[in-house]
Parts: structure tokens; C-alpha cells; sequence
């Protein structure tokens, strides 16, 4: 199984993460799936029809990148629908008297979502969109071996807290578990 699938049955928050970081990968690849295919599928021990799978894969990513216009910047509108997927169950669980634990999270990290979208200067109201972006922001410095501040931890822990119970409720959703109303 692809772990892209694997992540999208069992945390859709860690599928959208990875979808982003494949997303830079292809771009860093200059949207050439043969240095994909030498960069990371080669070596990766998988079988032969294995390897032809994932280079398919990576090459509808290609040209949807390319038909979308995604080649430089920006994310594939199947990870869009994603994100607004997750905003209407956000704005459900907000809404929703039985979930107080989701909203203790999500008031406990609000006042880090604030700040981070006033030092990014976003001018749009999309919380959870800035919230990936901060996670993905720190995961980018952590790769290249770069501290981050116990005040930058800080805000991470809570916004990780609050975006793993929204990934949890959302399967739970999925599967028709979710007492929301």
C-alpha cells in the first residue's frame, strides 16, 4: 500500500503534510519523474511492479501539478479539498456541544494561530490553513538542522495537540462514529 493511502485512512492531518511535502519534492525534482525515480524510488527496496506504481503516481502528480498550475507554488486542489473538508468539521465541532475537549484545544492554541498569521502578515481567515503552515514551517527547519525556540515549541505542541484531536475526529466522522450534534 502507498503511504499516502495508508496516512489518508488513519490521520488525515499527517496525509496532508506529507501530500505538501511531496508536492516540494516533485518541484525540487524539476517535475522530472525520472530523477524521482533515481532520487527516492530506486533504492527503495521495492519490487519492480512496486516501483513502476510509484513512478505512475508520481507522474500523474507531475501533470496534475502542470494542468493546475502548481508547477512553482501553491497545492494540488485534491489537497485543497482536504483543507476544506477539515474547516467544515472544524466549524461543526465548534459548533457542537459535545465536543468540549476539541474546543479547549482549539482556544488553547488560537492565541499562537494569531501571532503566527500577524508575523506571516495572512490576510485571510484560514485558520487551519496557517496551522499547517506552521507545522510544515518547523518540520521544513527541523530537516535542515535548524533550532527552533521554546516559545516556537511551545506554540507547535499546542497547535499539533489541537490539529491531531481534529484528525481523530475526522475519521471518527468518516466512519460514522462522531457524536457532533
Amino acid at each position: 500500500m502507498f503511504v499516502q493511502k495508508e496516512l489518508r485512512e488513519k490521520n488525515i492531518a499527517e496525509y496532508l503534510l506529507y501530500m505538501w511535502q511531496v508536492e516540494d519534492m516533485i518541484r525540487a525534482a524539476g517535475l522530472d519523474s525520472d530523477r524521482l525515480y533515481e532520487a527516492v524510488i530506486k533504492g527503495s527496496g521495492r519490487s519492480d511492479d512496486e516501483c513502476r506504481e510509484w513512478k505512475k503516481w508520481y507522474n500523474d502528480l507531475i501533470e496534475m501539478m502542470r494542468a493546475e498550475g502548481k508547477t512553482t507554488q501553491g497545492h494540488l486542489q485534491v489537497n485543497e479539498n482536504v483543507l476544506i473538508l477539515l474547516e467544515d468539521l472544524h466549524q461543526r465541532l465548534l459548533e457542537s456541544h459535545k465536543q468540549p475537549e476539541y474546543r479547549d484545544l482549539y482556544y488553547k492554541a488560537l492565541p499562537f494561530i494569531v501571532e503566527f498569521r500577524a508575523k506571516n502578515h495572512s490576510t485571510e481567515n484560514e485558520e487551519l490553513r496557517d496551522c499547517f503552515n506552521m507545522l510544515y514551517g518547523v518540520w521544513l527547519l527541523r530537516v535542515q538542522g535548524k533550532q527552533v525556540s521554546a516559545a516556537t515549541g511551545q506554540a507547535v505542541n499546542a497547535v499539533s495537540a489541537f490539529i491531531g484531536k481534529l484528525a481523530v475526529l475526522y475519521r471518527e466522522d468518516k466512519e460514522g462514529t462522531l457524536e457532533i450534534e
